[in-house]
C-alpha cells in the first residue's frame, strides 16, 4: 500500500529542506511575493545595516547572497514572513512573502534606518572620524521586533559566539518551521512563543544551553506580549521593563535594543571584548574597564552606540595575548 501512493510531507522532509510536489515544483516557488520600493536619502549599504541581525554565517534566518540581496525570516505580529531587499541604482527593491509579508514591508524605510540620524554623529577621534568616511552606507537598522534579538542575546551570555550560534541555528532548524517563499536553501522563521515554551529540558541541552539561560528565555517567552509592546517606548523605558525579567540585565538588554530600536545611544555595559577594543582604539588602553569606556565614550553622548560600532569597523584593535577561549558542549555530558 505504501508503494502506491505518494509520501505525504511530514515535520521531518518538511523541516529538511523544500517540499517537491508532483512535477518536481519546490512548493515555496509557487507563491509570487508582494513588492514595494523605497528610495533612501543618502548612500546606503544594506548589508552593513542589517549586519547586526544576523547571528553567524549558518544563521538560518539570515542570508546574503552573491547578487547583493538580503534575505530575513522573521514572526511577525501577524504571522511569519519572508523578506528580501536589494539595492539597485539607488532605490531599494523589496519582496516578501508569507503571513507577514505585507507588516515587514511596511517596515523596510525603518528596517533600514530611515529613522536613524546619522547627521547627528561628529566623530572626536581620527580613528572613528577614518571609520566614518569609510563606511557612508552606514545606518541603525530598527526592526520593531523584540523576541528575535531578545532570545539569542541570551544564547549569547557568557558563551564564546560560537557556542552561542551554534545553539540558536539548531534551535531554530529543530522548533522553527521552513521560511515562507522561494527562499534561499535552509532558511527558517525562528519558533513561535507557544513552541519556546513547549521545547524539552533535553533539547535545550543537546543545543548546549545550560539551564540558566533556558529559563531566562521560558521566562521571557509567558510575557512576549508585554516584552514587544516596548517596541512603542524610548529606549530607556524598553531596558527597564525587559529587565524585570530575572535573567536579563543591561547587556542583553543594550544588545536587544540597539536592534528593535535602532538606539544610537545604547552602548553594550558588561561585554568581555568591547571595552578593551575601545580603550585600544581611543586611548592605547588594552586593559579598559566598562567605566573607561564609558568615561572615552562620553563626547559622543546621545551616540555612544554608533561611536562603538564604528570603532569595531574600523579594523583596529589589541593583538591577543592568550589563546582562544575554548569552545564546550554541554550536549556531549
Amino acid at each position: 500500500m505504501a508503494g502506491r501512493f505518494p509520501q505525504r510531507p511530514t515535520r521531518t522532509t518538511v523541516r529538511g529542506g523544500h517540499v517537491v510536489v508532483p512535477g518536481g515544483v519546490p512548493r515555496q516557488a509557487v507563491a509570487a511575493g508582494k513588492r514595494r520600493t523605497w528610495v533612501p536619502e543618502g548612500p546606503l549599504d544594506p548589508g552593513l545595516v542589517l549586519g547586526p541581525l544576523r547571528r553567524g554565517p549558518h544563521d538560518p534566518t539570515f542570508r546574503a547572497v552573491p547578487d547583493g540581496s538580503v534575505w530575513r525570516a522573521s514572526r511577525t505580529p501577524v504571522g511569519p514572513g519572508t523578506l528580501r531587499v536589494a539595492l539597485r541604482g539607488g532605490v531599494v527593491e523589496a519582496e516578501a512573502w508569507g503571513p507577514g509579508g505585507e507588516w515587514l514591508l511596511d517596515g523596510v524605510p525603518s528596517l533600514l534606518g530611515a529613522s536613524d540620524e546619522p547627521d547627528a554623529f561628529v566623530p572626536r577621534h581620527r580613528a572613528v572620524a577614518m571609520a566614518w568616511r569609510r563606511r557612508p552606507g552606514l545606518r541603525l537598522t530598527r526592526t520593531g521586533l523584540v523576541l528575535e534579538s531578545l532570545i539569542p542575546s541570551v544564547l549569547e551570555q557568557k558563551v564564546t559566539t560560537d557556542e552561542a550560534y551554534r545553539a540558536w541555528r539548531l534551535l531554530v532548524r529543530k522548533f522553527g518551521e521552513p521560511a515562507p517563499g522561494p527562499v534561499p536553501p535552509g532558511m527558517f522563521v525562528m519558533p513561535s512563543v507557544r513552541e519556546w515554551a513547549l521545547i524539552p529540558s533535553w533539547e535545550w541541552h543537546r543545543a548546549g544551553v545550560d539551564d540558566k539561560r533556558a529559563s531566562t528565555i521560558l521566562r521571557a517567552v509567558r510575557v512576549a506580549g508585554r516584552l514587544e509592546e516596548a517596541v512603542g517606548m524610548s529606549p530607556e523605558e524598553a531596558r527597564a521593563r525587559w529587565e524585570r525579567v530575572p535573567g536579563i540585565g543591561p547587556w542583553t538588554s543594550a544588545e536587544t535594543v540597539q536592534r528593535s530600536h535602532g538606539a544610537a545611544d545604547a552602548v553594550t555595559v558588561g561585554d568581555l571584548h568591547l571595552p578593551g577594543i575601545v580603550g585600544f582604539v581611543l586611548a592605547g588602553d588594552r586593559d579598559a574597564d566598562d567605566s573607561v569606556m564609558l568615561s572615552l565614550l562620553e563626547p559622543y553622548a546621545g551616540q555612544r552606540h554608533r561611536a562603538a560600532r564604528l570603532i569595531l569597523l574600523s579594523g583596529r584593535g589589541p593583538a591577543r595575548r592568550a589563546p582562544r577561549m575554548p569552545r564546550g558542549d554541554i550536549g556531549r555530558l
